[in-house]
């Protein structure tokens, strides 16, 4: 299921456009709202456990490791 986010921050994300491609980075501004499907997963750093995301895009790209705190969901 898809939903929309909107990011609460400016923030850079390594976007996946193809397997065949490599990474690369975009610059994402405070307030976009996208349509994603989310898959949810915990991560341990060295300040503890955070929540981060994969985002799946309609578009088909993706962006792994997206930290919660920087969006939001949308009603």
């Amino acid at each position: 299921m898809y939903h929309t986010i909107e990011f609460t921050e400016e923030c850079f994300v390594d976007l996946e456009i193809s397997p065949k491609h490599r990474l690369e980075q975009l610059l994402i501004h405070r307030g976009t709202r996208l349509q994603a499907l989310i898959k949810p997963y915990v991560i341990e750093t060295a300040d503890g456990p955070l929540e981060v995301a994969d985002l799946f895009f309609a578009d088909g790209m993706s962006a792994c490791t997206v930290p919660f705190e920087w969006f939001s969901f949308v009603d």
